[in-house]
């Protein structure tokens, strides 16, 4: 059995396998676990996160997003013909129907993901890393708060209900918040990892305890026998399986044409910064709504992940995406000191529909465990579950339909 990625979902899936069965496992990645997009994000397993982007209006709304310099949305111009078709796609979902048949979706995978990174990790070194917190959305008052009532409304919907804390009362709860932020719409009962990188890399770590292997290698085809996987092709020669597990984000793309399949998905570039030995900031993961960007103490620092930027894969970092980031960060917490600041630039694995692909492609013993966009982390470790309990003919009762990787066929 070789699972392609050595990512959150890569890893999770490898240790619920050697949980659920005695069979060899082997997870195969061009870099060491934890070190691609399994990084860079925010680091909160936030099992409220119900809502996609592509919700109504957006088509109305994106324009103006896209001209003003201090909105988090940057497209690299030169790349657009190559995402133009993609784009349409994505954008045909921002009606009420599919955002809701989209957020019912998501909630299956992150609902109960709090409770789902506690099981994989439970009595093992891995689950230091994981920390219980509040998670508090920042607005300027009650009107902009509730000018994202439609969001709100399908976290309610999902079971998520919010404390709000208005003026004096949300300063005295984090005191290090701007003036500007009168009001803190907080959801309980989340969680958030200390470090995003290091959480993977000792999960990795309790896979190989169960008996599995790590390889750095990099994966260049899958060889298949009468529509049926009987190896993988890898720039360290052959690996021979009769199972495979693809879950290499945006770079599965090319992957899943070997398989005959063209899967509508782009990469959405993402950044964030870390301020090292940082004072001054937050005490729990607070998403500031009017910079589109969560900051999270980490064991490092303080991190702040966000920006949408559509460029594909080759471009470089954009320095106005990450100047407009520390213009934000430093607007919400006025305070904030550090040693020093790390930037970093990440590829979100952005599916047209928002979903991920979950399920065997056709009979052909490789199935698909990608495409989770801003629930990566969040998701990863009950997707890790579902995959293995697929594999290792585990029953499930989950319904997995919406994330069927045949539904692009």
């Amino acid at each position: 059995m070789i699972i392609v990625g050595a990512g959150i979902v890569g890893v999770s899936t490898g240790i619920w396998l050697r949980r659920f069965s005695d069979a060899e496992v082997t997870i195969i990645d061009r870099l060491p676990p934890g070190e691609g997009t399994s990084h860079g994000n925010a680091g909160v397993i936030a099992a409220c996160s119900v809502a996609p982007v592509t919700a109504p209006g957006l088509i109305r709304k994106a324009p103006g997003m896209l001209m003003n310099p201090d909105f988090p949305l940057f497209m690299r111009w030169g790349y657009f013909p190559r995402l133009a078709p993609w784009l349409m796609k994505y954008l045909s979902n921002a009606n009420d129907a599919d955002t809701r048949r989209i957020s019912k979706g998501l909630t299956t995978i992150v609902g109960d993901s709090v409770d789902q990174h506690k099981a994989m990790v439970a009595e093992t070194d891995a689950a230091e890393w994981v920390q219980d917190c509040d998670y508090s959305f920042a607005y300027k008052d009650r009107a902009a708060f509730e000018g994202d009532a439609y969001t709100w409304g399908l976290r309610r919907e999902a079971g998520f209900e919010p404390m709000l804390r208005e003026g004096r009362e949300a300063r005295e709860y984090e005191p290090n918040l701007s003036p500007d932020v009168g009001l803190l719409a907080t959801m309980q009962d989340h969680a958030f990892i200390r470090d995003p990188g290091g959480y993977v890399k000792s999960l990795a770590g309790v896979f190989e305890a169960l008996g599995g292997e790590v390889v750095r290698a990099e994966i260049k085809d899958f060889e298949l026998t009468d529509d049926k996987i009987t190896g993988v092709l890898t720039d360290r020669g052959r690996k021979e399986c009769d199972r495979a597990v693809l879950a290499t984000g945006v770079w599965s793309k090319p992957m899943m044409k070997k398989l005959g399949l063209s899967i509508p998905i782009e990469t959405e570039r993402g950044y964030h910064i870390i301020w090292k030995d940082a004072t001054g900031g937050p005490s729990h993961p607070i998403m500031v709504a009017s910079g589109k960007f969560v900051a999270t103490p980490m064991a490092a620092g303080l991190r702040c992940a966000g920006v949408v930027e559509f460029g594909g894969l080759e471009a470089g970092p954009s320095k106005p995406a990450l100047e407009l980031l520390r213009k934000q960060a430093k607007a919400a917490f006025p305070n904030l000191k550090a040693s020093e600041e790390v930037e970093w630039l990440g590829h979100r694995p952005a599916p047209s529909d928002s979903l991920p692909l979950i399920g065997e492609v056709r009979a052909t013993g490789v199935y698909t465990a990608f495409g989770h966009h801003h629930i990566g982390l969040t998701g990863g470790a009950k997707t890790g579950r579902i995959v293995a309990g697929l594999v290792a003919n585990q029953p499930t009762n989950t319904d997995i339909g919406a994330f069927d990787p045949m539904r692009f066929a």
